[in-house]
């Protein structure tokens, strides 16, 4: 793997500080809010909302796979009820609405469960007229940040920022047209995955993520 040290990223904490510089004019905003894609977008968002003094909480995804290839997603789910459809997927993988409606009601478990973790009693926040900045640790097909943005946009924001460490250059336009800001400082043009462009890109766990919720709430 030949980087310059410019091009690599150490960790997601590190990817976190990269971003702080594009992001200044948001600092110590109250009508800022900081919203991390769990997991490995959490230790990258609070390094952001903690450098600019502005709220951070979660915004949960789960893909909804076609249930013969998993990996392929043929919608998503997203916290506070979205639901997306990927027509396209449902044209190449025909199945049944019931087959659907059962995918979607397992990743509503899921995605319900990591709430209650993550969260627990903490009420929903709420995004209308405020300024939404999406983090993520990186970005492949863009398929989850997407479902993201439509759930923010859903509560009528005042202003959709997408900030992630790398992404493909494809994803990074196609995602540019559906936000009002994007600041990605690493665009590949050769991608392979995220976890390439990191030296550390170990799982990040609950309890982490629990942890620097907390530690930013408490602030």
């Amino acid at each position: 793997m030949n980087h310059s040290s410019q091009t690599i990223l150490q960790d997601r904490t590190a990817a976190g500080r990269r971003l702080v510089e594009s992001l200044l004019p948001y600092a110590h905003r109250a009508d800022v809010i900081v919203l991390a894609l769990p997991r490995g977008g959490v230790p990258v968002a609070y390094e952001v909302a903690t450098a600019l003094g502005v709220r951070l909480d979660l915004l949960l995804v789960r893909k909804l796979g076609v249930p013969s290839h998993p990996e392929y997603a043929m919608g998503a789910i997203a916290s506070g009820g979205i639901e997306i459809r990927n027509e396209q997927a449902l044209r190449a993988h025909p199945i049944d609405n019931a087959a659907f409606e059962a995918v979607v009601a397992r990743e509503t478990r899921e995605l319900l469960r990591r709430e209650q973790v993550y969260r627990g009693a903490r009420a929903p926040v709420q995004l209308r007229d405020q300024v939404v900045i999406l983090i993520d640790d990186g970005l492949a097909t863009g398929a989850s940040m997407l479902a993201a943005v439509q759930a923010v946009r859903a509560q009528e924001p005042a202003r959709i920022v997408v900030a992630v460490p790398v992404a493909p250059v494809e994803t990074a336009e196609a995602l540019r047209r559906e936000v009002d800001e994007l600041v990605c400082p690493l665009c590949p043009e050769w991608f392979t995955s995220i976890g390439h462009w990191y030296m550390d890109f170990s799982q990040t766990s609950d309890a982490e993520v629990i942890e620097l919720l907390q530690r930013a709430w408490a602030a």
